[in-house]
């Protein structure tokens, strides 16, 4: 190890719209908007506030190229249970991070944390997440929410 990582400061995606991408982040999920650069097609936003940390969204142009990324967003507890309904009531669909669709949030059970993914407007796979106090339980897979709180209700 050179030097003791304390967290991930900064992350970035390739957007195909970047003024669309500023409203989902800004609008849609809250994340204050601290820098855009016009020269360089680039706007920056904080995560959640100002200094924590920062996400970059940079305009690919008219290239016929994308990639899907992924970013997991730390929230409370109660924020991911909420989020569901919340991500539909805005037009976005909530899933286990695969192919189904959910109506509460899957456990992770290895770490284990309680999780809704969704994508943004390029498909850019997001997630918010919320570690769980119990012991992890690698052997379960991935669990319902409910499911997990009946095994360690």
């Amino acid at each position: 190890m050179i030097v003791p990582i304390k967290s991930l400061y900064e992350a970035h995606l390739t957007v195909s719209d970047l003024d669309r991408s500023i409203a989902f982040y800004r609008d849609t999920l809250g994340l204050p908007l601290a820098f855009i650069i016009d020269a360089r097609n680039v706007a920056f936003f904080w995560v959640p506030k100002p200094d924590t940390a920062m996400l970059g969204l940079w305009s690919i142009g008219s290239a016929p190229l994308s990639m899907r990324l992924h970013i997991a967003f730390s929230v409370d507890l109660a924020d991911v249970e909420k989020s569901v309904a919340l991500l539909r009531a805005k037009g976005l669909t909530p899933h286990d991070g695969g192919n189904r669709l959910i109506d509460e949030p899957v456990v992770l059970a290895w770490m284990p944390a309680a999780s809704v993914y969704f994508t943004d407007p390029d498909g850019h796979s997001l997630e918010f997440i919320a570690l769980l106090p119990e012991p992890p339980r690698p052997d379960l897979g991935r669990v319902m929410l409910s499911e997990w709180r009946g095994i360690h209700g």
